[in-house]
């Protein structure tokens, strides 16, 4: 509810910065690409070649004093993700999340992880808790481990042999942590791929099994910023409907026995998934599409890109060229074309972190989710 208490004085500025009539106001929803480094093989994904081919590329990141510089640039950011690559293998991340709630002030941090380096990964988010519980008890932390499927399968999709053993330890380890800190929120998440669309009832059940406080899936695109534009990755729309199908009536299922923040998240994803499916039929954007205002992405090297979808082929500059200074990128002449161009609708994708910032910005997919949240109420 504290994200729509957000949004809701922005809703007619973000509007206006979409029709081109007013300078944009700060995003609410800032990606952050830590590093590309990554110990995952995907078949979905290519990022994990990148260093192996361009070793010198690592040491371009950014370093945690440009990372400063730039935080202290934007003000503040409601929810702050944390990507990769693999997150966790980023030396300073728990530096990175305290500089984040020193200048972002985010409500929410979320950050997902291939569980492959599962030691190391507990310890900096036992580090990133004690963090949070002294100084910023009110953040919501999510993490979340990748399930990609059971057992050998999902070794065979991410490419690592016992990296779903290493998933299962992880997740032990996490939900063992969570009475330390009652904001701490442990998920798993399936990316849907052409190699397990047609097994997501097998998964989704094994995943009931384990508890986890939520159960994201999204599907697997082609986007410049994983380097897999060539690869057959996506499941064909009606497989992915046939399995999206299973999910909206488990959610509907056992919605009523939810608590109320995850009764509104769920009529999120409950509208999402209709979203996502006339998306992929239709290849267009079936509703405005706010990338670039509301939602914005950085790389590990101060690219700022209105979504990871678009990535390199639109990017708005780098920060690195604009001395740090957030603000004075977003209001760029390249920052404006390229919202341009979004406008025009000659981009459409079903990816879902800037899908439930334009349901918030579409007042009859808004009114679907109220209506949703109501009839889970019983």
């Amino acid at each position: 509810m504290s994200y729509l208490k957000e949004i809701a004085p922005k809703l007619l500025s973000y509007r206006l910065t979409r029709w081109g009539i007013r300078r944009p106001a700060m995003p609410l929803n800032l990606t952050f690409s830590v590093t590309n480094l990554c110990q995952s093989k995907c078949k979905t994904c290519s990022i994990w070649q990148l260093y192996r081919e361009h070793p010198q590329k690592y040491h371009s990141e950014l370093s945690t004093r440009e990372i400063e510089k730039i935080f202290k640039s934007m003000g503040h950011i409601y929810v702050f993700n944390i990507s990769g690559g693999e997150p966790f293998l980023r030396p300073d991340i728990v530096q990175i999340i305290e500089l984040a709630c020193k200048y972002l002030t985010p409500g929410i941090i979320h950050i997902p992880t291939n569980a492959i380096s599962p030691r190391l990964i507990i310890k900096r988010v036992d580090q990133i808790v004690t963090l949070l519980k002294r100084n910023h008890p009110h953040v919501r932390l999510t993490i979340k481990p990748s399930l990609d499927h059971i057992g050998d399968k999902h070794d065979e999709i991410r490419g690592v042999k016992g990296n779903f053993e290493k998933v299962m330890w992880l997740y032990k380890r996490l939900k063992a942590l969570k009475p330390h800190y009652p904001n701490l929120h442990v998920e798993l998440g399936t990316v849907i791929s052409r190699w397990n669309v047609n097994d997501i009832d097998e998964i989704s059940k094994f995943v009931q099994t384990l508890g986890p406080d939520s159960y994201r899936n999204e599907i697997a695109e082609q986007r410049s910023e994983m380097f897999n534009q060539q690869d057959p990755i996506t499941p064909d729309p009606q497989a992915y409907r046939n399995a999206i199908d299973f999910f909206v009536a488990q959610i509907k299922e056992n919605n009523r026995k939810k608590v109320l923040f995850q009764r509104i998240t769920n009529a999120f994803r409950l509208v999402y998934y209709h979203l996502a499916i006339r998306i992929m039929e239709q290849n267009r954007q079936v509703i405005p599409c706010y990338a670039g205002i509301s939602n914005v992405h950085m790389t590990p090297y101060g690219d700022i890109w209105p979504c990871c979808t678009l990535g390199y082929d639109q990017s708005m500059g780098n920060l690195r060229n604009f001395e740090y200074d957030f603000k004075g990128l977003w209001i760029s002449e390249t920052a404006r074309q390229i919202r341009r161009f979004i406008y025009e609708k000659k981009c459409a994708c079903p990816l879902a972190n800037q899908a439930y910032s334009n349901i918030l910005m579409h007042p009859p997919s808004l009114l679907r989710v109220l209506r949703e949240i109501l009839i889970s109420k019983g």
